[in-house]
């Protein structure tokens, strides 16, 4: 029997038509005639190809500095922790295009990082497959990072209270103790990375442009068919819906697990 007030229902009713109904929308609009040709020309598969790789190396780059991140959160004593935990959070409220901006400023030709990688060694790394992943890893960072450490102060420090107490290093403890108890966690925020990579749109563009086969990946090819193809535009994101459906079930099955 359910424990739902009843006059929950309607409103709850009302919001998830709010998101499937365009959704609903966007499937009836498609050319069905067409569609195999339009997600399989040169230009659909080399974004999604493209999509597809810069969204691994975003989701390997969020494992590799957000995971040690939302374990020091989780786990350390530092002065300034909720200063530190709100920086990380600034890009789920910043619009992307921020973001963009910031990373061009500091990596541009110009900036204080990129001016001498330019001036000393000749590397630009604004409009390249490089500011892709940048891009989508300055937006994707915070979703493994909340997601783990949530992960991590929902399981506690028990049981690596108990190992310390064994004589295990923390280092051991690390690999032995703590990554196995939150591993659910640390897969649905690196998955959750991987999706949200899938989607940028605003960062890239701003910072990486959109030259096809090198930074135009299939958010940004939507934009632009949206402006001359609409029937290509509504299939390419008829296939990122898909996409993204399947990411979210596989996460949140793992969740309900």
């Amino acid at each position: 029997m359910s424990r739902v007030p009843r006059f929950l229902w309607l409103p709850a009713a009302l919001a998830w038509l709010l998101v499937a109904v365009p959704i609903v929308g966007l499937v009836v609009r498609v050319d069905l005639s067409n569609f195999f040709s339009l997600v399989t020309s040169e230009a659909a598969l080399s974004a999604l190809w493209l999509s597809l790789k810069t969204g691994l190396a975003t989701m390997v780059l969020c494992l590799l500095f957000g995971g040690p991140l939302a374990v020091v959160l989780a786990r350390s004593q530092l002065p300034g922790l909720p200063f530190i935990r709100s920086v990380v959070l600034l890009p789920l409220v910043l619009p992307p295009v921020v973001g963009g901006l910031t990373l061009l400023f500091l990596l541009g030709r110009t900036g204080p990082i990129g001016g001498p990688l330019y001036d000393n060694f000749g590397i630009t790394i604004p409009f390249s497959t490089t500011a892709v992943v940048l891009a989508q890893t300055f937006v994707a960072m915070p979703f493994l990072v909340v997601s783990l450490e949530g992960s991590l102060r929902t399981a506690g420090e028990r049981y690596e209270a108990v190992a310390a107490t064994l004589g295990a290093s923390p280092l051991t403890t690390l690999r032995r103790v703590t990554i196995p108890v939150v591993l659910p966690g640390l897969v649905s925020g690196s998955v959750l990375a991987f999706a949200r990579a899938l989607g940028e749109f605003g960062a890239t563009i701003t910072f990486a442009g959109s030259l096809q086969g090198t930074t135009r990946t299939l958010p940004l090819l939507i934009y632009l068919q949206s402006q001359d193809d609409i029937d290509g535009a509504v299939a390419m994101s008829l296939v990122l819906v898909v996409i993204a459906i399947v990411v979210i079930l596989v996460t949140r099955t793992r969740d309900v697990r």
